[in-house]
């Protein structure tokens, strides 16, 4: 068929899967299971991530080792040994939950990152961009992570943001050439105070010198309340001209330098002084400054994020934990204004969750900037869902880009494919392994480990006559999965035909902050290589919490792990939850009770309904596709009915679908089988009973034929969300009755819906519904039971519902257990309205006028009254010789049903039941509770349902009346083919109780009816 192609974006399994992997695999899952019923070819080729990292810290905490000295000390060739291993610890665990949980996927051909033809893949892809100069080598201030040894890229820092406090120092630079003046700048990383090269003012703001204590403070002149307090007034100001060039003593003594104040137009206003302090080995905007006025880009920080010996006294000691030690000494030299608390969001490393620092240093880049552009028009053409994204959170990502820094200072990665000349500095990009072998001085051997250290080893000569060996770095694991659409098939070695078909993807799926991750990685790789989106269609999840919504965490011990449900509740009651509680993109409240309360709701009462109706078709009299049943054109209304709805909910859910609309989808299949259990079923069970004289055999055949296709088509329909159910409804309903049939209803066609919809019957069937409850909350409020008749039921309804309604009046009457309905197009025969004035609304307009308006709004008519303001029509009243207009917040109503009524209202439909019993109804009422009673004791005695029974019921007074009178109705309703009545025990009986129905006592005997 035609391909519907799906990516699966890589987990890396050196973790167990957690419940939130459920969500992800399952949204996966639906709708290429949807594709395949609708005759689409769906390759499912699973991935595995396997570098980067998370595997590498997992692999230090194993080995008991921690950084990269340690890690050169034990060998890269075993460390990366340890972390192929380790990679893939968990794939067992993986693959047991995907069968578990029914995700169709090809396990066990995936792709994995680390193999050789996905590296070559990378490597080509790299040599791509490197021809186009789009790779390039630039000193530029990173985010790092000391803790790690490596930079971040743009996508990767957007993972890891949290809450701190920091604090917020407000510092004294005094000025060399106006001794007691100081400019006073702010700053909340103390730590890069060491490495102060300038300070900057902006070019277009005025500044301020506030004396104050005997000093004289500069700072912006918009700032001056914000930064000294109320009351603080300038004593001059002047522009930042006058300040630019000035020389001032730095905070610290320990790096040389210009010092001096510099004009920076990204000097703001917002906070702080107005004027920054310039550190360019730890700033972006800093650097440029010192670029822009030739200063000196000191850095007095090692890799490991520590003071140099150059600090002196601080030499040693981690930045952050270096932050109180520094303004204590600022403090002692009185260089300290004040400190506050700064909180803030703050960026840590998404692996280790060390805080990041921002650090000059040389790495990789992929120009990305260079299709900005051509990424923003893409976007354009993506369906996101949520649709927001596309313009939002995505669109904003793309409008901010930067450059990638691909380049990773680690061990356990695809190596960067540059080679650089030892002598003269060249450097050159290696596109494959035949490329290698062929431009090597030691070429490796067909079948090398292209990983570290072995592809170290490799020298290339250079045209200049040196040795050119490759740089030490790897890549961002990012580009690793960004790269699957093609390295999956080991493109282009294996050929245009292994990718064009499968490219670009028509579906992905993973969480929302993939926007920053997988999703743009995606994206910026198929627009850099082939002018393409990557993919079509992107469905965003957000976040599974807690039963309180907190974000579930191990740390926080509200870990919900999956074989919990999958152990109690089974995969498809895991999936019908995560796949309809609500939008996929919103984080949902997840607990073991919502999943109870999803597979109560609905697949236990699918599942109900179909057993009832197998049990029914199994009785030796009972019915099997293909038996002859009237046409569906020919059926009863409530049939005819059950099929249009069965159309709607087809064409809906196919509808939903199309839009990657699974939740919206999904409830639709959940309406039909609500409608379906509680109201076709239910007002239809008599239908299927058989054996009994008042059945009417077409009629009944109608009910199965009906009722079958009903069930087998919403197998169909829910077969992408609870594989298992519907693949045992179809087994037993069509696969074993029809040879044709595919044998799993996941090879079965989609459905399509018939011309058979009949809008105005399922409108009047709605209004049936509505009457009937309704009628049972009448019912219920007055206290009259169910099973008591009732005389008759007033529906008051519009005219137009009413003449809907009125031949479907049957099903209304039997629900309500009435003799008769009666429509009414004026609800007053059923309630008495009445009105009297809101004097909270009134009380301000009138005020001692109040009595009057009280005695003018009871004198209205109720029911005209409420009927005008429900239909917005004026309402007033005489105030003397004026009319005061009345607006529906001013008049409170007060309905009460009429008398000998009981009435429940909603809308613009009101039900009333005739309270009074005649002598018939009372004793037909009793008859009712009699086979009540039979009922429960055939179940007690463990009879089955088609089982005749000999029957004995021992009762006086009204009791006996109504036995006499509906022997007949007793005796059918309970398949009791011998039935006596009066005083002692004829028979011994399987089962006897003893009972009070209504005040009075019976006795009951029953026994199969073949037992002597």
């Amino acid at each position: 068929g035609k391909p519907f192609v799906f990516y699966e974006g890589p987990p890396t399994a050196n973790g167990r899967p957690g419940s939130h992997h459920v969500l992800s695999r399952v949204f996966k899952d639906v709708f290429p299971r949807y594709r395949t019923m609708r005759g689409h070819l769906v390759h499912r080729k699973a991935g595995w991530d396997c570098h980067g990292l998370p595997v590498e810290l997992e692999v230090e905490r194993q080995l008991g080792i921690s950084g990269k000295g340690q890690i050169e000390e034990y060998g890269i060739a075993a460390f990366n040994e340890r972390c192929r291993e380790s990679v893939l610890v968990y794939v067992d665990e993986w693959e047991r939950l995907t069968e578990r949980i029914g995700f169709w996927i090809d396990t066990e051909n995936a792709y994995r990152t680390m193999d050789s033809d996905y590296v070559e893949s990378v490597w080509w892809s790299l040599r791509q961009l490197w021809d186009r100069g789009l790779i390039y080598e630039s000193d530029k201030v990173v985010p790092y992570c000391p803790r790690c040894g490596t930079a971040l890229s743009s996508h990767e820092v957007a993972l890891g943001y949290r809450d701190v406090d920091d604090p917020s120092a407000y510092v004294r630079f005094p000025l060399l050439d106006e001794p007691g003046t100081s400019l006073l700048v702010w700053t909340t990383t103390p730590w890069t105070l060491p490495a102060n090269q300038a300070a900057a003012v902006n070019p277009d703001v005025d500044y301020a010198v506030v004396e104050r204590d005997g000093e004289r403070l500069i700072v912006a002149e918009p700032l001056v309340e914000a930064a000294l307090g109320p009351g603080a007034r300038p004593q001059r100001t002047l522009p930042a001209s006058a300040l630019v060039g000035r020389p001032y003593e730095p905070p610290f003594p320990f790096v040389p330098g210009a010092h001096v104040v510099v004009a920076a137009p990204f000097v703001t206003t917002e906070d702080g002084t107005g004027i920054v302090h310039i550190a360019p080995a730890f700033g972006e905007d800093d650097l440029q400054v010192a670029r822009d006025h030739g200063l000196e880009a000191h850095n007095p920080v090692d890799r490991q994020g520590r003071f140099t010996d150059v600090v002196g006294p601080f030499a040693g000691l981690a930045v952050k934990e270096a932050d109180p030690l520094l303004l204590d000494d600022l403090a002692a030299r009185g260089r300290l204004l004040r400190v506050e608390t700064y909180h803030h969001a703050y960026p840590h490393c998404w692996r280790c969750g060390t805080a990041l620092l921002y650090y000059a240093k040389p790495s990789w880049y992929i120009r990305t900037t260079a299709a900005r552009d051509r990424m923003l028009e893409l976007n354009r053409d993506i369906g996101w869902h949520p649709e927001s994204v596309r313009e939002g959170r995505f669109g904003k990502w793309l409008e901010g880009n930067v450059d990638w820094a691909i380049s990773r200072e680690r061990y356990w990665g695809t190596p960067l494919p540059i080679w650089r000349c030892e002598d003269c500095g060249e450097a050159t990009a290696v596109g494959s392994f035949s490329e290698l072998r062929e431009r090597a001085l030691n070429p490796p051997e067909p079948g090398f480990d292209p990983h570290r250290p072995y592809v170290d080893e490799v020298v290339i000569a250079c045209a200049c006559g040196g040795a050119m060996r490759r740089v030490p770095e790897v890549i961002d694991v990012w580009y690793d999965s960004g790269a699957m659409p093609f390295a999956q098939v080991h493109y282009p070695f294996a050929g245009e035909d292994a990718f064009q078909p499968r490219f670009p993807a028509d579906f992905i799926c993973e969480a929302l902050d993939q926007t920053r991750g997988w999703f743009y990685s995606l994206l910026a790789e198929g627009a850099l290589l082939f002018d393409r989106s990557p993919y079509r269609n992107v469905l965003c999840l957000g976040l599974l919490l807690d039963a309180e919504g907190q974000k579930m965490s191990k740390s926080r011990g509200n870990v919900i792990e999956p074989w919990q449900v999958l152990d109690r509740q089974g995969a498809d009651a895991f999936r019908w939850y995560l796949l309809t509680a609500q939008s996929p993109w919103e984080s949902s409240r997840f607990s073991l009770e919502a999943v109870d309360d999803a597979m109560r709701r609905f697949l236990l009462t699918l599942w109900n309904t179909y057993a009832f109706f197998v049990t029914y078709a199994s009785l030796p009299d009972g019915w099997r596709p293909g038996d002859p049943a009237p046409a569906p054109a020919e059926r009863p209304a409530i049939d005819r009915w059950a099929l249009s709805r069965l159309d709607a909910t087809v064409a809906g859910v196919t509808e939903r679908l199309e839009a990657y609309d699974a939740t919206g989808a999904g409830r639709l299949i959940d309406a039909l089988v609500d409608d379906l259990s509680n109201w076709y079923v239910r007002s239809s069970r008599r239908r299927f009973w058989g054996g009994r004289a008042e059945v009417d055999q077409a009629d009944r055949a109608a009910a199965f034929a009906t009722l079958h296709e009903v069930l087998a088509t919403i197998a169909l329909l829910v077969a992408p969300f609870t594989p298992f159910v519907a693949e045992e409804i179809h087994g037993n309903l069509v696969a074993a009755h029809d040879p044709g049939a595919p044998e799993s209803v996941h090879l079965a066609d989609w459905p399509a819906p018939r011309d058979r919809r009949d809008p105005a019957l399922e409108t009047a069937m709605a209004g049936v519904l509505d009457a009937v409850a309704l009628g049972r909350g009448a019912r219920a409020e007055a206290r009259v039971k169910v099973r008591q008749p009732l005389g008759e039921a007033v529906v008051a309804c519009p005219p137009g519902t009413a003449a809907a309604m009125a031949g479907l009046a049957g099903l209304v009457a039997d629900e309500l257990n009435v003799k008769g309905v009666r429509f009414a197009t004026d609800p007053g025969e059923l309630v008495e309205v009445s009105v009297k004035p809101n004097y909270r609304a009134l009380g301000p307009r009138f005020g001692p006028l109040m009595p009057e308006v009280a005695r003018a709004v009871a004198a209205l008519d109720g029911a005209e009254t409420v009927r005008a303001l429900d239909a917005g029509e004026p309402v007033a009243i005489a105030l003397g010789d004026r009319m005061e207009p009345l607006g529906a917040d001013e008049v409170l109503r007060e309905v009460r049903p009429s008398s000998g009524y009981a009435v429940a209202q909603n809308g613009g439909m009101a039900v009333g039941l005739a309270l009074g019993l005649s002598p018939q109804l009372r004793l037909e009422g009793l008859a009712r509770e009699i086979v009540h009673a039979v009922q429960n004791a055939r179940r007690a005695a463990g009879l089955r349902v088609e089982e005749r029974i000999a029957l004995h019921l021992d009762g006086s007074g009204l009791l006996r009346e109504a036995i006499e009178a509906h022997r007949g109705h007793i005796a059918a309703e309970t398949l009791a083919e011998r039935l006596t009545v009066g005083h002692g025990a004829p028979f011994a009986g399987v089962h006897h109780e003893e009972l009070v129905l209504d005040g009075e006592p019976l006795a009951l005997r029953l026994e199969p009816a073949g037992a002597a």
